[in-house]
């Protein structure tokens, strides 16, 4: 995928100057050989200048893994550890860091050979919260050579979804649709993450867009997509325009990602867009969003930021869905019941005009977006991508900032099931555990807007660990509870 961090993790072991600084040295050689074996040598670097003990030795250990390139840090405690040194090492690491610790491997070693590391990673957390550093702490942090190493590959797509959001700009295109409140995104949250964000009238991207007329490179972009659409390329005379928007798309964002790697787009889709532009943006749309480059409908701006850190965690294409409509009785009595195991309340339709990637989609053909075309002429509602979503895990997410600007979010997974949808756009029958209740008493109890991020996997954990590293309070992160588990607004006696 472009455009997403190449994550390289610095591994800096540590002990305290009165155990036996061979434990730190062993144990992190051992952690090392664990890791390359199971998962390649790419990811990490050993940093073998020092084991940390002091101040001295922190300053050396930080400029060796920067020199090394490292974007993210794991402090291990070989033993006991400097809690002092280890803590000002994360403090002034500018990046992801995550502490883990050793177990005692043997026991007949428990003489000179235990290195107190449970004991340690006590003192390590209560000296980072002192000092308000974030580190990531595994949910059991002590380990075996194979057991850290599981934990620390992790620790990378973390890593990789934090580095991203620091790096990134969010460019968007014109103010939120008449009745689009939903999608309110005030930026202060934006600015405490990190984020940068450029707002653009449509006007600016009109005038853009012209000088895209007669783009010599706009033949190439269209044979591309003649290839990606196959059969499906039921509106040919629309791809030369459609290849002259990505075209603009593609140059604003080298034009305008400034000092910043990463860039994700929130772009206007109605309702003048289309009127003006003569088409609807949504397949480009998912042409970006399949390289990496996340673009959200209706100037959704948190829609944006959520596809973003969700590519960096899958490293694969997402999309952004209207939870959108309820699954017909007869379709459930015919495709579902007793075929998979869930409730009628359990399923949903996903849903948005044509946005998803070919990539995700079981099907696909080019289209004219049929909501718009029942009040405009059709000619200028082409450029959907319709089809039905590949069937497969999903995990459903969002961050979201409140209209107070408070940081919020949910995750639920759960998975798109091999039943027909029989409607049009992109579109999937999903299915999540306990979903009516999650929808009554997350959703909308929480205030959420009607997208939702689509990542195609399980990443619940991933997710939800990088929405805490962020800043998110663990009680503003929704999830679909068990049934059984009660929700605070949920009605006992119901």
């Amino acid at each position: 995928m472009e455009n997403i961090p190449v994550v390289k993790i610095g591994i800096v072991a540590v002990s305290r100057d009165c155990f036996p600084e061979s434990l730190s040295v062993n144990r992190r050689k051992a952690l090392v050989e664990a890791y390359e074996a199971a998962y390649g040598k790419e990811d990490i670097y050993e940093c073998p200048v020092c084991i940390v003990e002091s101040e001295i030795h922190m300053v050396q250990a930080l400029e060796d893994v920067k020199n090394a390139g490292c974007n993210a840090l794991v402090v291990y405690l070989g033993n006991f550890g400097p809690e002092i040194s280890e803590t000002l090492l994360a403090k002034h690491f500018d990046g992801p860091i995550m502490f883990v610790a050793a177990a005692e491997e043997s026991g007949d070693s428990l003489v000179q050979g235990r290195g107190d590391a449970y004991c340690g990673m006590l003192n390590a957390s209560y000296n980072l919260k002192l000092r308000n550093v974030k580190a990531y702490i595994p949910e059991y942090p002590v380990g075996t050579a194979k057991e850290c190493a599981d934990m620390i590959h992790e620790f990378v797509p973390i890593a990789r979804a934090v580095v991203g959001i620091s790096q990134l700009k969010i460019i968007s295109f014109g103010p939120r649709p008449m009745n689009f409140l939903a999608c309110n995104a005030p930026i202060k949250q934006l600015y405490n993450l990190g984020v940068e964000i450029e707002e653009n009238s449509e006007l600016d991207l009109f005038e853009a867009y012209h000088k895209h007329d007669n783009d010599p490179r706009i033949p190439d972009v269209v044979k591309d997509m003649e290839a990606e659409l196959g059969e499906g390329n039921q509106k040919p005379e629309i791809l030369p325009k459609l290849a002259q928007y990505e075209l603009t798309l593609l140059d604003w964002v080298e034009e305008h990602r400034g000092y910043r790697k990463y860039v994700a787009i929130a772009g206007k889709c109605w309702p003048a867009f289309q009127t003006q532009f003569g088409f609807v943006p949504c397949y480009v749309n998912s042409r970006l969003t399949g390289k990496g480059i996340p673009v959200s409908c209706e100037v959704d701006i948190y829609g944006a930021l959520s596809e973003f850190i969700g590519t960096c965690i899958s490293e694969d294409a997402v999309t952004l869905l209207d939870i959108n409509n309820t699954v017909p009785d007869d379709i459930y009595e015919e495709d579902i019941k007793g075929k998979y195991d869930y409730t009628h309340k359990d399923t949903f339709m996903g849903f948005h005009c044509g946005n998803t990637s070919s990539k995700k989609l079981s099907f696909c053909a080019m289209k004219y977006q049929l909501i718009m075309a029942r009040s405009l002429p059709e000619e200028v509602t082409q450029g959907t991508l319709e089809g039905d979503i590949v069937p497969g895990d999903i995990t459903f997410y969002r961050l979201q900032s409140t209209a107070d600007c408070k940081l919020r979010a949910y995750v639920a997974q759960g998975e798109v099931l091999p039943v027909a949808t029989r409607s049009f756009g992109a579109i999937g029958v999903f299915a999540i555990p306990e979903m009516g209740r999650f929808y009554r008493h997350v959703l909308l109890e929480g205030n959420y807007p009607h997208h939702g991020a689509v990542a195609f996997g399980h990443f619940g954990k991933t997710l939800y660990e990088v929405f805490k590293y962020i800043g998110v309070d663990t009680e503003e992160i929704g999830y679909n509870q068990p049934k059984g588990v009660r929700y605070k607004t949920e009605n006992p006696f119901s």
